[in-house]
């Protein structure tokens, strides 16, 4: 099993080499092998990057916990390829990575979720060269973890654990004088596109922009650290719900050409509107979770995404909540590519909020994540945080919820383009693009409570924060009802007992007896929030099972519930106009 597709559509070069295959690998619990001699000596096991070792697809299957590991491979490298500059480059590694080349350190890493590479040029003096990798993952610490299992087994909406290496390894080869990053600006309401380019070295760098493989617009600057880049484009093309239009860009810079791609479109949210292209477009999404039954965290082949996406649109939703986790770049590409909407979300929980080493952490990858993801289109709202409960005291005040208030100007202040919503569910600070909540209450509950928003504009409060002073709805602020529903169907279900997870009955908010009642209850709760005129958008939990959590619309395995006849339903009861939209 090999990922070997370029890891990063949205920055392609041609000139790279895939490290992924077979490695060497092993568990160091006691933190030892340093002294052990890991750093030289052969390791134990095999492993298959980029899986980790407690899934399937890797060859290991651990699933208890791992507190260090390391990882050994050897590479040569193409004499053509050793002319200009070596990038070490990793898609993502959890959670702290040490790297060495040839026995020399290179640099480390800190977070599970991002990307991060290393100039190895100077190391690179021989036919074939060692690479070494040294992890450290400690779910108990203070540390960004999402729904990653803080016991040993699976259990309520905690799954299996990700360690080491669950993204692609890879090597780029560049000139001398290279492309390090651009991001893409674009005014869809004038038709043109302002890139910003940052270089090194001080070659000419030249901008062109296909549509179809046609060239509508093109440019050249001098080549210095930090260019702004304004195009027109002689043809207009708006990035819509449904209708991924893309424009295909090339960079080039002396000799380094890099291809990338960005949308035509523009979003906010205005007057309890979410508005896309300067139209209000109604957000009808379902909460995913990115987990695969063999591979975890990673899945095995591009088609793996594809088909979540097909079974999303089947169900008539236009959009998803990409849920503590960040994401394979590769599924938001597919997402930009079919026009299907994403909130970019944290893996905020494992943090304690309070505690400044906790939001020192959560803050530095946040921003490594707002830099990787930056020129997707398909990305209409930041979300860094999700459910982040007061913080009290033993008296039961709030410790410090001046945490909310501060991602969200970091958000802000990283990306002015796009509208980020403080938290998804729980408290709230002073300072959101949006209302945000909660309600997975059954139909009566949920009914006096949009009744209450539409009548009173007051809007459902957990008591989970009563103690607090909370922050409550503002009127004329838009609203979105991110979380409900999680039902499961039938009243016996039975979890799978596996050998991480251990809970002898299926997990979920609620239980319909049957399809047919699941079906009625999901058409009764949409159709209820489809007709508030004060709600911009929902999100269903969930698009599919993950592992004893069995409240989704299909199986962990994607395998239908509901029969053709109802998904129809279900289908036609999301794509109806909402009441707020144009």
């Amino acid at each position: 099993m090999r990922r070997t597709e370029f890891p990063d559509p949205q920055r392609r070069r041609s000139t790279w080499q895939c490290l992924n295959g077979s490695w060497e690998f092993e568990i160091d619990n006691e933190k030892d092998g340093f002294s052990r001699g890991l750093l030289h000596n052969k390791l134990a096991s095999k492993i298959e990057v980029p899986f980790s070792p407690e899934c399937e697809f890797s060859g290991i299957r651990y699933t208890d916990f791992i507190r260090a590991c390391w990882y050994r491979r050897t590479f040569s490298i193409p004499s053509k390829n050793r002319k200009g500059r070596i990038m070490l480059c990793f898609g993502a590694v959890d959670f702290e990575a040490k790297v060495y080349i040839n026995g020399s350190f290179v640099g480390g890493h800190r977070g599970g979720y991002t990307p991060f590479s290393f100039d190895i040029t100077a190391l690179i003096d021989r036919e074939e060269n060692e690479i070494v990798v040294y992890v450290e993952d400690d779910i108990s610490a203070n540390l960004p973890s999402g729904k990653q299992s803080p016991k040993r087994e699976s259990f309520g909406c905690f799954y299996t654990r990700t360690t080491g290496i669950w993204q692609s390894v890879y090597l780029e080869f560049t000139p001398a004088e290279y492309i390090r990053s651009f991001r893409f600006y674009p005014d869809a309401e004038n038709g043109r596109v302002e890139i910003e380019t940052v270089t090194v070295g001080k070659e000419r760098m030249n901008v062109q922009v296909f549509y179809e493989g046609r060239l509508v617009g093109q440019a050249d600057a001098n080549g210095y650290f930090k260019n702004r880049i304004n195009i027109e484009l002689s043809e207009k093309h708006l990035w819509e719900a449904g209708r991924g239009r893309l424009y295909d860009v090339r960079l080039t810079f002396g000799e380094d050409i890099v291809e990338s791609y960005f949308g035509l479109r523009s979003v906010e949210y205005r007057e309890g509107k979410f508005l896309l292209n300067g139209k209000s477009v109604f957000q009808r999404f379902a909460l995913i979770q990115g987990y695969y039954p063999e591979g975890v965290y990673t899945p095995a082949a591009l088609e793996e995404m594809e088909k979540d996406l097909n079974i999303a649109t089947e169900f008539g939703f236009n959009g998803l909540r990409l849920h503590q986790k960040v994401f394979d770049p590769y599924f938001l590409y597919l997402c930009d590519k079919r026009g299907i909407m994403v909130w970019g979300e944290f893996p905020s929980w494992g943090v304690r909020y309070s505690d400044l080493e906790g939001l020192g952490e959560l803050l530095t990858e946040w921003r490594e994540v707002l830099q990787r993801d930056f020129n997707h289109p398909s990305i209409v709202t930041w979300c860094p945080l999700n459910e982040a409960w007061e913080d009290l005291d033993d008296s039961g005040k709030i410790r410090d919820v001046r945490f909310v208030d501060i991602v969200y100007e970091f958000t802000k202040k990283l990306d002015s383009t796009r509208p980020c919503v403080d938290v998804s569910g729980g408290y709230h600070g002073e300072k959101t693009d949006l209302f945000d909540y909660h309600d997975y209450g059954n139909f009566e509950g949920l009914k006096a409570r949009i009744k209450k928003l539409e009548i009173e504009n007051m809007l459902y409060v957990d008591k989970l924060y009563a103690k607090g002073e909370n922050r409550f709805y503002k009127s004329g602020e838009a609203v979105n009802l991110s979380e409900y529903g999680g039902m499961t169907i039938g009243n016996n279900v039975k979890a799978e007992i596996t050998d991480c997870v251990q809970e002898t009955s299926a997990w979920g908010y609620d239980a319909a007896p049957g399809e047919q009642a699941f079906t009625e209850n999901y058409i009764k709760m949409t159709g209820l929030i489809m007709s508030c005129k004060k709600i911009s958008g929902f999100c269903y939990t969930q698009l599919y099972d993950v592992e004893q959590e069995q409240n989704g619309l299909v199986t962990y395995n994607r395998r239908h519930k509901i029969s053709e006849e109802n998904r129809e339903k279900i289908a036609e009861c999301n794509r109806r106009k909402a009441a707020i939209e144009d």
